[in-house]
């Protein structure tokens, strides 16, 4: 029995201890563990975000500074910063305006042209309703030169401008030009002849 209470002191005690450093083990897992994690997630991410936790932590500090800026220097500093930092803004806004400038006179311009683009559609419309009512006009006339008789067309033609005659007769059909020369006098016939062959 003397044997038994030994064993069993010596289990209390071996469990008081089990005890103690049950509760270490705790403090360990549920606290130091975490905020180790933690501050190396914070430096990770500081790597990251490519920040020097340790520079920051002297300027914070104070720390490695030869010298310490008094409160007058302090504000100097930001004074001169602040100037610096309007003198930016200045420059920036003038940017600003000049490509504001540029941007509206690009779009005048670029208005002008489309207005100018219009102008030109409507009258290359314009041409071509004139040029088509020509040839129609053109067609016409030379219908017109074919239903003619010789007698009757010839002292027309050589009434006309040269070109005129000269289109007017290339127009014509081979057999109706030559009927319209046996009523010409041989001077005007020759004379059509050169102007067509050398067209």
């Amino acid at each position: 029995m003397a044997k038994r209470n030994k064993t069993n002191k010596g289990m209390e005690q071996v469990d008081g201890e089990t005890k103690g450093i049950g509760k270490i083990k705790m403090l360990f897992y549920w606290f130091i563990i975490p905020v180790l994690f933690a501050l190396l997630l914070l430096l990770v991410i500081a790597q990251i975000a490519n920040i020097n936790v340790f520079e920051k932590g002297k300027e914070i500090t104070g720390f490695g500074e030869e010298q310490i800026l008094t409160e007058d220097k302090k504000t100097d500093v930001l004074e001169e910063r602040v100037v610096s930092l309007q003198a930016e803004i200045q420059e920036k806004e003038a940017q600003i305006d000049k490509v504001r400038t540029e941007l509206d006179k690009s779009a005048t311009e670029k208005e002008a042209l489309l207005l100018e683009q219009e102008r030109l559609i409507e009258e290359i419309a314009t041409l071509t309703r004139n040029q088509e009512s020509s040839k129609r006009d053109y067609a016409e006339i030379v219908s017109t030169f074919e239903k003619m008789s010789a007698k009757t067309a010839a002292p027309v033609i050589i009434n006309m401008s040269d070109a005129e005659a000269l289109r007017i007769l290339t127009s014509l059909k081979p057999d109706t030009v030559a009927s319209i020369y046996e009523k010409m006098t041989p001077a005007d016939a020759a004379k059509y002849t050169e102007l067509m062959t050398k067209q």
